[in-house]
């Protein structure tokens, strides 16, 4: 038996009626897969949050000023955010990067200085970021990910701060998938119809100012920002160490886009914790194939679907290595 049908064999044993145990059943086997064992185990579970400024914010497509990302870095380094009370919550250890905030931080054990520039340009007037400030971001996401293998981390989320952060997601979805760019913009941070309208009138000029051949790292540096850009690095990365990868949200899941355009192979170690609530991220996780977890309405960000669901993939991996098995429980298995 090849491993898959290893693993497969331990949960079909187990006592329980098969199938029973639905999509836990599936991230077993998924988990098994890329740790290549029937005994998968999760280790220094960790989530990177990743903070950077857009230019594009000045045009007015968030309700909130670009102080935001600095002052959330901040809460996020305090203990006060969403993701905080929850990584705390399941046993998650949380990092913060400044991929490119306009602001500078002091030093705080949980903070990773990495600041490509004090954010991106404003993608109405040119590219986001240069070719080279691009591939500098990538690169500085592998290493950051390379740093929490070796500190024995096996099992990593992502997630994202950074105001406009949603604009930059939306256009890079739209070159990706091809779905235009109006179906691609959701509220964000909370817009109203007026703030919404004129969102989309605003990334609909940015969109049609840059044509470009079809290229992820170009796609990448004209409209990402510095964290989708080093997140993009950092499924790349986590992928080549056969770490298994929990997708948060729309953002998060547009450097995921990305990513698959340059390795497509990534995929098999994505774990999908949930379907946000920003509109685009269902069209984009039907893009990808991929079944969430979770649809709790969620569209915060910060890498909170995948710090929420993470005790439901503990769960997986605990019944393949706990439960018994019909043989072991002396329990009469059907013909």
């Amino acid at each position: 038996m090849n491993i898959k049908e290893q693993i497969q064999h331990k949960i079909n044993t187990k006592t329980k009626p098969l199938g029973s145990l639905g999509k836990l059943e599936e991230i077993a086997l998924q988990i098994g897969q890329i740790q290549n064992t029937v005994s998968p185990e999760l280790k220094n579970p960790t989530i990177i949050v990743f903070a950077a400024d857009h230019g594009l914010a000045d045009a007015g497509v968030s309700p909130f000023p670009k102080e935001v990302t600095q002052q959330m870095v901040l809460n996020f380094l305090n203990g006060g955010a969403a993701i905080n009370v929850f990584s705390k919550q399941n046993g998650i250890n949380l990092k913060v990067v400044d991929a490119g905030v306009d602001a500078d931080f002091a030093n705080n054990p949980n903070l990773i200085h990495a600041k490509i520039a004090n954010g991106t340009k404003n993608i109405l007037e040119s590219p986001a970021m240069s070719m080279e400030e691009c591939k500098k971001a990538i690169e500085s996401g592998k290493q950051i990910i390379e740093d929490q293998y070796k500190n024995g981390c096996n099992i990593i989320g992502f997630g994202e701060m950074g105001i406009g952060n949603t604009s930059s997601a939306s256009l890079i979805m739209s070159k990706i998938t091809a779905v235009p760019i109006e179906e691609c913009v959701g509220k964000g941070t909370g817009h109203d119809e007026n703030g919404l309208k004129h969102k989309k009138k605003i990334l609909k000029q940015a969109f049609e100012k840059h044509q470009m051949d079809y290229n992820p790292i170009k796609i990448l540096s004209t409209f990402g920002g510095f964290e989708i850009a080093m997140m993009t690095g950092a499924y790349l990365k986590a992928a080549e160490l056969n770490m298994t990868i929990m997708v948060d949200g729309f953002i998060v899941t547009s450097a995921l886009l990305v990513a698959y355009k340059m390795n497509s192979d990534i995929l098999k170690n994505c774990i999908y914790t949930h379907t946000s609530n920003e509109q685009g991220h269902l069209t984009m996780l039907e893009y990808l194939n991929a079944k969430p977890i979770l649809n709790i309405e969620m569209r915060l960000g910060e890498g909170t679907g995948a710090a929420v669901a993470y005790p439901i993939i503990k769960s997986a991996v605990n019944f393949l290595n706990e439960m018994a098995s019909f043989e072991d429980a002396g329990v009469t298995n059907k013909e």
